[in-house]
């Protein structure tokens, strides 16, 4: 068949051992079809071929995130302020002070995760003081990773906390000497009070959440991410909040293709949520760029150990291990895969006394099961998740939350916090990716330079160099690692024959440019099934247009999302040869014939 595009004059790293570089591609109906040279390549062309011309550029396969909470993400993107790589606090508030007197009654200022305190040049985080003197009269909510909020006196006002409000459990609300809350609210070490506040919040309609979450997906491209594994969340109900997402997929518009998981929404009624699931639904239902992938990260609420570094590792409950084989014995039962959220080696030892329990009466063999994050684990507990066929999915949220850490637990215990390189040797599947938007941020970029230089956000060195990972080391574990845990793993991760056509055209040489830059790459060109779905730079003109971020107010309209140092592209349509003025790809998703580079 005539391929539908053709790439070329790329250097190209396939990450297939068998033919590890290449310089053009040609995609057809979606898939590679042949990897190889120009000369071998380029005569492949017809009449209806596009013809990209790579100018050069490093090109990988497409980036991968195994734990990303896309689906949720994506419905608030538009409502939020991003502190993602804000270089000081004083920019910070800046930021904060201009979104306030932007934003109308009775919508909130919010920023939600992806800094640290570390990141910024003053060293500190905000006061409430400084966020009322920067907000004024537009309620504001400010979260910094799984430990603390923040509610200026206007969302105080809103969300009803006075004098009168109880503690709640597991958390606290300073006061001052009068017991008036005083707006800052901490996890100690349960979450759920900076959640459940955040939840009060007003939301987007259903037009500006599809908006919202369009302009999400394009910010992933443009960072280089053609894939995800979306992990749930809290106050992500199914299928309630998978309407934006599925009505994408049905009208196309879906650039990041996702594997989803479903995370349980209801404590002591976890079973009751599984046993109605498995009857809706089954793990592979939906299509390429939609799919169900199974259950998790949330399978029972007492299995739940936050990653809180500021507070002491919490024991989960006693009856813990009961609840936790109900549900799964649900699970491998009817041939779900799952994923379940552990911090910490203690978590991960009870949780593995459960899952070795049901192997023996109903077998894993062949079920794609892991751990999420799995910082302390020690080898004996990767012994046994190997002997269960099972894998880790591995995030940078020490890169976010090491400095705790280590003034915690000590420098020593921080060295394998998680202990990566051990996993690889000890052969289990590992998986990278970022577990955004509201602890570490979304930019996996970010992710890479800390497993390869095994540094924070802060600059802190966490890692001695046995644990971290070599520049191509990394880039497998966020492309064909991240691929075993949606069980898609001959379908993506390299750029070969066969396999879909997701790569990356990027703005430096990611092999050879100094660490300090991996943070500050970016995607120039992303093509996700042959088709399109960013362009930045000399492809400026084959970026698809986008309809206005909306509502007019939003954050992202005016700052965008991860923090730049340089103004964005603009995104404008391409005039072709032939002066048909639409972007690279036609409505009905055929590329233009006379459209040639």
């Amino acid at each position: 068949m005539t391929p539908q595009l053709i790439l070329h004059n790329a250097r190209i790293t396939t990450l297939d051992r068998a033919h590890p570089v290449a310089s053009a591609v040609a995609v057809t109906d979606g898939r590679f079809a042949m990897v190889g040279q120009d000369a071998e390549v380029l005569p492949q062309r017809g009449a209806g071929t596009a013809v990209i011309d790579a100018q050069g550029r490093t090109v990988i396969p497409g980036l991968n995130d195994s734990h990303l909470h896309l689906i949720r993400g994506g419905l608030n993107f538009n409502l939020e302020l991003r502190w993602d790589g804000v270089p000081s606090l004083a920019d910070a508030l800046n930021l904060l002070r201009e979104q306030a007197r932007r934003t109308p009654p009775p919508q909130w200022v919010r920023v939600v995760g992806g800094w640290t305190w570390a990141q910024f040049a003053e060293r500190r985080l905000p006061t409430v003081a400084e966020i009322n003197a920067a907000t004024g009269d537009t309620p504001a909510f400010i979260l910094h990773l799984y430990d603390r909020a923040w509610l200026n006196a206007a969302a105080l006002r809103a969300v009803g906390y006075t004098k009168d409000t109880p503690e709640p459990p597991g958390a606290r609300m300073e006061r001052d000497r009068n017991g008036n809350p005083t707006g800052l609210l901490i996890a100690k070490p349960n979450a759920n009070l900076l959640y459940s506040t955040l939840a009060k919040g007003p939301k987007l309609n259903p037009e500006d959440q599809i908006n919202s979450t369009r302009h999400f997906m394009r910010e992933m491209n443009r960072l280089g991410l053609t894939s995800a594994i979306d992990a749930g969340g809290g106050f992500q109900n199914f299928p309630e909040d998978y309407q934006v997402i599925q009505e994408l997929e049905r009208r196309g518009e879906i650039t990041v293709r996702l594997a989803y998981n479903l995370f349980t929404q209801k404590p002591q009624q976890e079973k009751d949520d599984f046993a109605r699931w498995v009857r809706m639904t089954k793990p592979g239902d939906g299509s390429r760029h939609l799919r169900m992938n199974g259950a998790g990260e949330m399978l029972v609420f007492s299995a739940a150990d936050f990653e809180d570094f500021v507070e002491p590792r919490p024991d989960l409950a006693a009856t813990m291990e009961t609840e936790l084989e109900t549900v799964v014995r649900i699970l491998v039962a009817n041939r779900w895969p799952f994923r379940l959220h552990a911090t910490y080696d203690e978590s991960i030892s009870r949780m593995l006394d459960v899952f070795e329990r049901v192997h023996r009466e109903i077998p894993f063999e062949g079920l794609h099961w892991f751990f999420d994050h799995a910082e302390t684990v020690t080898d004996r507990n990767i012994e046994r998740v190997a002997r269960l066929g099972g894998g880790f999915a591995i995030q940078h949220r020490m890169a976010y939350q090491g400095e705790a850490f280590v003034e915690r637990y000590g420098t020593a215990a921080a060295q394998r916090t998680p202990p990566v390189r051990r996993m690889m040797e000890m052969g289990v599947p590992v998986g990278a990716g970022t577990d955004a938007t509201r602890v570490a941020s979304y930019n996996p970029w970010v992710a890479l330079h800390w497993l390869t230089t095994g540094e924070t956000v802060g600059g802190l060195r966490l890692y001695p160099e046995k644990n971290t990972l070599s520049r191509e080391e990394a880039l497998r574990l966020y492309t064909q690692g991240s691929s075993w845990f949606s069980t898609e793993q001959s379908d993506k991760g390299t750029i070969r024959a066969g396999e879909l056509a997701d790569l990356v055209a990027l703005s430096d040489d990611y092999f050879s440019i100094p660490d300090a830059a991996v943070k500050h790459l970016e995607s120039v060109l992303t093509i996700v099934g042959g088709r399109v779905v960013h362009g930045a730079a000399e492809f400026a003109g084959l970026n698809p247009l986008l309809p206005p971020v909306s509502p007019d107010w939003s954050p992202v309209r005016t700052h965008g999302g991860y923090h730049r140092a340089t103004a964005p592209v603009v995104r404008a349509a391409h005039t072709h040869p032939c002066e048909h003025s639409h972007g690279p790809l036609l409505p009905e998703g055929l590329f233009c014939p006379c459209f040639a580079y």
